[in-house]
């Protein structure tokens, strides 16, 4: 077999995984080993964590809009029945945005839930 030296591209490889782990705690921004397992790390909690954003939106969103239905008269599970009944298509996103910049519309929103619901 021919002999491989790689010598620049080894040193490429490192230099780059050293740069991922600029900023990490003592040994593990400095030596490969080292910096190899922490950015392996890094790498599965990022993952994880991008996941994780999405529930933690979504359940910011359902307690700012079961505020706001409740300072209308309403229960969560209530206004979200309603909107279905009413064929109100805005999602929670948007409704929480209501609900925190705009009350008066929310009232408006929460009316016609009220009135489809009973």
């Amino acid at each position: 077999m021919p002999r491989v030296k790689r010598g620049t591209v080894r040193r490429a490889k490192r230099k780059k995984l050293l740069d991922r782990a600029k900023g990490f705690y003592q040994t593990k921004s400095k030596l490969y080993r080292a910096a190899k397992e922490a950015v392996d790390t890094a790498g599965k909690y990022a993952f994880v964590g991008r996941k994780q954003k999405k529930r933690d939106f979504r359940s910011l969103w359902i307690v700012r809009i079961n505020a706001a239905a409740r300072e209308n008269g309403l229960t969560y599970s209530g206004l979200i029945r309603g909107l279905k009944t009413a064929g109100v298509t805005l999602d929670r996103k948007s409704l929480a945005e209501l609900a925190v910049r705009e009350p008066a519309a929310f009232a408006k929103v929460a009316e016609q839930a009220k009135a489809a619901a009973a």
